[in-house]
């Protein structure tokens, strides 16, 4: 039996900051499809190949990502435990896409290794933690 409790002001707090790191996914991935000039000035013509060959499957997966994050950050607003699956698809779809990006392209040889491997690697971090934090939200009864 579960108990619920309140929670505390660091639940708040990262929940506004994972909702705001999750718009901002969201944010990037309609740039990048919308095909956005000003996202786009940011890269050469070797990185926007890239971003423009991606499989179908990889952008349906980015897609889920960070819609499937987004909504995640908000059932953990609203402390309902549906943020856990949310999170955990969301996981998936990352891991799924990052190594298929980092291993299955030359991306960080297009990229180097700020863009190509840190930042990729702190996305899984992010995905990582969500799920774990919101697992351990039901568990404690801020999650309902």
């Amino acid at each position: 039996m579960t108990t619920t409790n309140k929670p505390s002001i660091g639940f708040w707090i990262i929940a506004i900051i994972a909702l705001i790191w999750n718009a901002m996914g969201v944010m990037t991935y309609l740039m990048e499809q919308y095909k956005v000039e000003a996202y786009r000035a940011d890269f050469n013509a070797e990185q926007l190949a890239l971003i423009d060959s991606a499989p179908a499957w990889s952008t349906a997966l980015f897609a889920i990502a960070v819609f499937g994050g987004l909504l995640g950050c908000l059932f953990l607003l609203l402390r309902k435990k549906m943020a856990t699956p949310l999170f955990l698809i969301s996981l998936l779809c990352i891991l799924i896409n990052t190594g298929y990006s980092m291993f299955g392209t030359n991306q960080i040889e297009l990229f180097g290794p700020v863009n190509g491997i840190v930042m990729p690697l702190v996305v899984v971090v992010i995905g990582v933690f969500l799920y774990l934090y919101s697992k351990k939200a039901t568990a404690k009864g801020i999650l309902k």
